[in-house]
């Protein structure tokens, strides 16, 4: 009877550490698969901005390995525009100055950050997507923070809409008080996007009002589209999210031609 009895417990310890071992092997597959997961969507989607798009916004990368829908075919058959201006005598007009230092934001992939910071702006390694935006500017030699506080408080009616109170702190790191500031000075585009030839490198585009801004880069999709240059969080800072059918609303697209601007409203990139 003892030799049964033990041989009896032994099978029951001996299926219990089945059981286990089958729970923990079960519970090994659920979080290898939710890994994966979080994977893909931290590769596509935004981290502080919520959005509907879908893996396609990004588009498959090409033999190249350019940027997420990069067509380099459609990029060689537009030519970029070249600004009237070179602000900063630099020898690169301001196009083209402006998408380099968009460039070199998406290349330094800062954190995203959209926090309010004394002095107004963020560590290098941080940012969201207004960053980009006037870092791109102080490479072409402007310094946006003070045009946009200049404006302000040159004409506080037109900015009543979107701010209580002005605060040089974070008043240019607003996607809808930089709306307001191109709205007045830079020249205003069509919003669609399959009229390509209207699009162009430098362009600076608004979504949804004051949900999200990013900058038109020199490369294009397989249709043409340009490609933006934006922080969401995303894993490409660059990618295909103009082309893609599930971004949000473009409520605004501006160029911003130095040349059409009273000079009082231009402030150089100072240090």
């Amino acid at each position: 009877m003892s030799t049964e009895r033990n041989r009896g417990g032994r099978s029951q310890r001996r299926t219990v550490v089945l059981r286990w071992a089958a729970v923990l092997l079960a519970l090994a597959l659920i979080v290898a698969g939710s890994l994966a997961l979080a994977g893909r969507l931290v590769g596509v989607g935004p981290a502080r901005h919520s959005d509907n798009q879908n893996s396609s916004a990004n588009g498959p990368r090409t033999a190249s390995h350019g940027p997420p829908g990069y067509s380099p075919e459609q990029t060689a058959a537009h030519s970029p525009l070249t600004s009237p201006v070179d602000y900063n005598h630099d020898g690169v007009d301001d196009y083209t100055a402006m998408v380099r230092g968009a460039h070199q934001e998406a290349r330094r992939h800062p954190h995203y950050d959209s926090g309010y910071y004394q002095g107004g702006y963020p560590p290098d390694d941080r940012g969201a997507c207004t960053d980009e935006i006037w870092r791109a500017f102080r490479q072409a030699g402007y310094d946006l923070k003070t045009m946009v506080d200049a404006d302000i408080a040159s004409s506080p009616g037109a900015y009543a809409g979107v701010i209580n109170s002005p605060d040089p702190n974070i008043d240019f790191r607003r996607t809808n008080v930089l709306g307001v500031f191109l709205s007045r000075h830079a020249q205003r585009l069509t919003n669609d996007t399959a009229t390509t030839d209207q699009w162009q490198q430098g362009d600076i585009v608004i979504f949804d009002t004051s949900w999200h801004i990013g900058m038109a880069s020199d490369r294009r999709d397989s249709r043409g589209i340009p490609l933006l240059l934006h922080n969401m969080g995303q894993r490409d800072r660059e990618n295909d999210y103009l082309g893609s059918p599930g971004h949000r609303p473009i409520t605004g697209h501006f160029r911003f031609d130095a040349s059409k601007i009273q000079p009082a409203v231009l402030r150089p990139w100072r240090g």
